[in-house]
């Protein structure tokens, strides 16, 4: 008879997923992260619900940022559809810029403010945000209080947050201990570079923040960290993966005894279980998966495609694929004719070809085309050499400039082609010149009187965006555009907007369809597919999907291809492009011309032709022919 366990047998160990083995962290990973933030938002609301039946306060730890977003305006959709009340809510806010006034329009007092707390019942006196205001020698103190106000609230029940590219949680930049505590801190490198864009450039973000520690974080009940797109995936891999660190104080979390990350596919797409499942468990061999599966053998061996063993595939997981297929080489032959395939210098497709291996149909020919950029430089940036080779090539193509970019035009470059205006009337000294001289003063008053970062009058924005309109038509025009198939939309959502909180709307997504019923074209090039949802690509993304809907049933979409480039995203590995464009090294030095003919362009945007070398030399190692540089596309199916 077997011993029951209560008398001598050990309790049986807990289940564990198979990807537990590589995961420190709970991840849950949804389909979208508007599917995520509805999920997590009815468990907010249950949450405030028990605590009013109890008679009893919900403690909120709150974070700022594009991450959060979807999830505050469902908070909001809640409260005004279904009365969710938040009058027993109290709220933390993690982090501050310092140095900012409440009311400025970065800080996140006015974020949050813009977000979620104007829009729904919350008791103000309940809100708590860090003050960036604190003098000097009261930090300390002002820390000290945030603490114990937490603490009298009865401490935090549930605590959001995002994840920095640094690994950070709240401002707690690498070397943040695990005791760490509500501090101000020195900004990150890295961190203030990836804020430039909303503060007009790096050299405007503060260089400091209040933020609660790692300490802080940790004692809440429950914590959940959110992250969505494809530059998020690596850090989410790392922070859940890897070892815990003071390099990534977002590892400190596999310590919580409750804490999960919820993440979208994309962010999700460096862990073990989603890039080598083979590694987790049996999986099915799909032409897709096995063909992943060995481009990262080469690379994980760090050998062409051609010269793996069936040693190599047994030591690392894929075995049964080598047993499935009859051995390593013919799998070794498929992979690497279809890396082959990839490779064209026909983007448009080749005409009188067999285009059964080609990633592009030879007809028709020559093909209608649309190239469309969220901000006006993005696709010259991501695909110039495309561009270039589709114009030579004699396809008929228009660059669809979506938004007009002033946001990204700094008020230094407007002034200093508004006082070279005056300067021309002054050495004119003809009357004609009269009406620009009086515009171009009053643009000069407009820009001088402006407070820091406040919001550009009209009359700003509209100089702004034509300063970037004309570097824009001389960029196409090095790629052999004609100015008028340089088409700017200017679509109405990034005009009320501004960066991490635009909202479309019909009008953004008419404006598309009129461009794509106009223009029926045969090719689509776009971006934004895998990227945070609050951004920029991905709000225009959404429009051009929207707008691609409405004109689905007309026929000439059937007749549509749909390519993806990738813009402010990670590039696109050799296991995911369909079409590989090579770049010769007369063209790749072109393309940096070009680039380097915008003021508004970002060191990241500059290093994109380092990347384009990158990716050849990828190639290269896994068998290829060696190419200067090429540009990857993914096609959308």
């Amino acid at each position: 008879m077997k011993p029951t366990e209560t008398e001598s047998s050990p309790a049986a160990a807990p289940v564990r997923a198979p990807e537990a083995v590589f995961e420190k962290i709970a991840v849950t990973i949804a389909e979208h992260p508007a599917e995520a933030c509805r999920q997590l938002a009815a468990g907010i609301r249950q949450l405030i619900e028990r605590r009013q039946a109890e008679g009893r306060q919900a403690v909120l730890g709150l974070a700022t940022g594009s991450t959060p977003v979807p999830l505050y305006r469902e908070l909001v959709r809640l409260h005004r559809e279904e009365g969710l009340s938040f009058a027993n809510v109290v709220t933390f806010n993690l982090d501050e810029y310092y140095g900012l006034e409440r009311h400025h329009p970065e800080s996140y007092h006015r974020f949050m403010c813009d977000q979620l707390f104007d829009h729904i019942d919350i008791d103000p006196d309940h809100i708590h945000v860090p003050d960036g205001t604190v003098p000097p020698d009261e930090i300390l103190q002002y820390c000290q209080d945030y603490e114990r106000l937490i603490d009298e609230a009865g401490g935090i029940d549930l605590q959001i947050l995002g994840i920095g590219r640094t690994g950070h949680i709240g401002f707690n930049e690498p070397g943040s201990t695990r005791e760490s505590l509500t501090r101000r801190i020195t900004l990150d490198r890295v961190t203030r570079q990836d804020a430039a864009t909303d503060f007009l450039g790096v050299e405007n973000v503060p260089r400091f923040a209040i933020t609660m520690g790692v300490g802080t974080i940790l004692r809440a009940r429950k914590i959940v960290l959110m992250a969505w797109g494809e530059n998020k995936a690596g850090v989410v891999a790392e922070a859940v993966e890897g070892p815990v660190t003071e390099a990534v104080s977002a590892s400190f979390l596999q310590g919580h005894g409750d804490a999960t990350f919820l993440v979208d596919r994309c962010a999700a797409s460096h862990l073990t279980r989603v890039r080598a499942p083979w590694l987790v468990g049996p999986v099915e061999w799909s032409a897709g998966t096995a063909f992943r599966a060995v481009v990262w053998l080469a690379q994980k061996c760090a050998k062409p495609v051609l010269k793996l063993v069936d040693e190599e595939y047994n030591e690392h997981g894929m075995s049964d694929l080598v047993t499935e297929r009859g051995g390593g080489y013919p799998i070794n032959i498929e992979v690497f004719n279809r890396l082959q395939q990839t490779i064209t210098g026909w983007p448009g497709g080749k005409p009188d070809a067999d285009d059964s291996n080609r990633p592009e149909r030879a007809d028709p020919y020559p093909k209608r085309v649309l190239v469309f950029s969220p901000e006006p430089q993005d696709a010259l940036v991501a695909m110039g050499g495309v561009l270039e080779r589709l114009i030579e090539q004699g396809h008929d193509v228009r660059f669809v400039a979506m938004t007009s970019g002033s946001l990204r035009v700094r008020d230094e470059d407007a002034l200093r082609f508004c006082r070279v205006l005056l300067e021309l009337s002054e050495l004119s000294g003809e009357e004609s010149w009269g009406g620009q001289e009086r515009e171009a003063e009053k643009l000069v008053r407009l820009l001088d009187g402006k407070a820091p970062f406040s919001e550009d009058p009209q009359e700003v924005r509209r100089i702004k965006a034509l300063l970037l309109r004309g570097e824009v038509r001389d960029a196409c025009a090095v790629c052999g555009l004609a100015r008028q198939r340089v088409l700017f939309l200017d679509l109405p959502f990034y005009e009320r907007g501004r960066y991490r909180r635009f909202l479309s709307g019909p009008d953004d997504v008419q404006c598309c369809v009129e461009v794509l019923r106009e223009f029926q074209p045969h090719q689509i090039y776009t971006t934004g597919a895998t990227a945070d949802p609050s951004s920029l690509s991905a709000v225009t993304y959404g429009v051009l999907e929207s707008a691609f809907d409405q004109v689905r049933p007309e026929s000439w979409s059937q007749d549509c291809r749909v390519w993806h480039y990738r813009c402010r995203e990670n590039p696109y590995q050799p296991h995911e492009i369909s079409m590989a464009m090579p770049l010769s090294p007369d063209q790749l030095e072109r393309k940096a011309r070009l680039l380097l003919g915008f003021q508004t362009i970002s060191k990241v945007e500059l290093a994109v032709c380092d990347e384009n070398r990158d990716l050849a030399a990828a190639y290269d190692r896994l068998g290829l022919a060696e190419y200067e540089a090429i540009e990857a596309l993914q096609r959308r199916r």
